[in-house]
């Protein structure tokens, strides 16, 4: 720079010279050439006054004998003077630093700003020290610039180790604009549903001097984490068709971290197309389901994809609630995920087909066709019925306020009795999370299914039949809703009434 490009250049605050200089090759023969540059605000130079109490700029134009001095200590005013001693074309810029800012003259405090910030910048960039040996600070290529084909596994390696945090759960996608690396925290590139992914992204459509505000609510941003986003989720759904087994492996990982964007506010198409590539536990195949199989398997009279959610995948196979189902025929998805009792509950359908929790007590399995031969058990079910009414008021009479209703169940085959929630209700393992989380200080009082088929349910019709009420039986009803209880996870408002009852049946066991 010469006399007048200083007092242009940086005697005047926001005046850019790297735009000036874009435009005029923009405006020349030359205009489609490419250049790489950064700044375009005039305000970067001005920064070093945060850390020096002086900033000394020494320059000489190509092209001209005279060299310059530029020099001020940010106070508003500057001096320039020509140069005794000629330098080589190029400028020069020398911060005498203050003293409480030491630490940026210190190398590795230096490397690793610079590593940090612009180690993908075509530009070198030196340090010497001061024995006058310099070494080259930022070593890294930018390999997202290059052709797919290009990239070696190695580059891809080192590049990959670059960027990862293993182990971090923030999400780790930098933000970068024209290889310069603006920020990791202050903005999500990517959904949080999605922080597994590690890498970078690199907009020439954003400028370099962005705050974190603007950047929340920044309309290339926007564009930028929906594209991905769509992006990521169909490359998934490509894997998972190509290479299950693999997508499986994946799945293991990282498939609790991709439903809790179910839980978030998306478009229905979006969050169809990520529960596409959800995997599930299945009563109807070993291997980890799609909902689309299930759905290419539901029996033409289906109307609901019906799921079970338990803290372990051996509990919920060994449920109650799935009796019913499994004699029918009909597959019941498992979902033992945490997050699953959250996205169930704001989740309530897949490409027109309801999702419908089999722990509801208005579950009706009598429309469907049995695997298992049920005639032998006509007459039985005749005798049971005419009883039935009296058998659920006495039920009801003897447990009260524990319960709000005593329903015969429609879907237990070999066990007794099970707990159920009306529909619309909170799901069980819900209210138990949210109790459990002090968000929540009551328990509602739960449906109870009996099964009449039951021996145990049987006997007590018998014996209430023929002789109405007795403690015994009320000692067996309380300890079948204690069962319920147990079975589903329910916590039991007394433990040593339980213990009594329980004793008081075995005295009167003859061995």
């Amino acid at each position: 720079m010469n006399r007048q490009d200083l007092i242009d250049n940086l005697g005047t605050i926001a005046s850019s010279g790297t735009q000036k200089f874009l435009d005029a090759i923009k405006n020349s023969k030359d205009s489609s050439q490419t250049v790489e540059l950064i700044g375009k605000f005039g305000v970067g130079f001005y920064s070093s006054f945060m850390v020096a109490l002086e900033v000394i700029v020494e320059s000489r134009k190509a092209g001209e004998e005279e060299s310059w001095i530029w020099k001020s200590k940010g106070d508003g005013e500057y001096s320039i003077s020509k140069l005794d001693d000629q330098i080589p074309r190029g400028t020069k810029i020398t911060l005498v630093m203050r003293p409480e800012e030491n630490e940026f003259l210190d190398k590795f405090r230096v490397e690793n700003i610079v590593t940090t910030y612009s180690d993908h910048i075509n530009f070198p960039v030196e340090f010497v020290n001061e024995e006058g040996k310099s070494e080259k600070l930022n070593n890294k290529a930018a390999i997202w610039t290059k052709p797919k084909n290009d990239v070696t596994q190695e580059e891809h390696n080192d590049f990959f180790r670059s960027v990862a945090h293993v182990g971090d759960r923030r999400c780790s996608v930098k933000l970068y604009v024209n290889k310069v690396f603006i920020t990791e925290d202050n903005v999500q590139v990517i959904p949080q549903y999605l922080r597994f992914l590690k890498g970078i992204v690199d907009s020439p459509d954003l400028p370099l001097n962005i705050s974190r505000e603007t950047l929340q609510n920044n309309r290339v941003i926007e564009q930028i984490r929906r594209s991905l986003t769509k992006r990521v989720i169909s490359e998934l759904g490509k894997k998972a068709k190509e290479n299950l087994e693999e997508y499986t492996k994946f799945w293991t990982n990282f498939g609790a971290v991709l439903k809790e964007g179910l839980c978030e506010a998306m478009p229905t198409d979006e969050r169809e197309a990520l529960l596409s590539i959800c995997r599930f536990h299945s009563t109807g195949d070993e291997k980890l389901v799609s909902i689309d199989d299930y759905i290419s398997r539901m029996k033409p009279e289906q109307e609901h994809i019906y799921y079970l959610t338990g803290n372990s995948l051996d509990s919920v196979k060994n449920s109650p609630q799935l009796e019913g189902f499994i004699s029918k025929g009909l597959e019941v998805l498992l979902f033992v995920d945490p997050v699953d009792d959250f996205w169930t509950s704001v989740v309530h359908e897949y490409k027109d087909q309801k999702f419908k929790s089999v722990t509801r007590a208005d579950v009706d399995l009598e429309n469907f066709s049995s695997e298992k031969k049920e005639e032998e058990n006509k007459s039985d079910e005749d005798k049971t019925e005419e009883n039935a009414d009296s058998i659920l008021q006495y039920f009801t009479k003897v447990l009260g306020s524990a319960v709000k209703s005593v329903k015969i169940s429609k879907k237990l085959t070999d066990s007794p009795v099970c707990l159920a929630v009306d529909e619309g209700a909170m799901d069980l393992r819900m209210e138990r999370f949210l109790r459990e989380q002090k968000q929540l200080n009551y328990r509602t009082p739960k449906v109870l299914e009996i099964n009449t088929k039951h021996p145990v349910i049987k006997s007590i019709i018998k014996s209430h039949a023929e002789n109405v009420e007795n403690p015994t039986l009320e000692d067996m009803i309380h300890l079948l809703f204690y069962q319920a209880c147990i079975t589903e996870g329910e916590e039991m408002d007394d433990a040593s009434l339980f213990a009594k009852k329980l004793n008081n049946l075995l005295g009167k066991v003859v061995i």
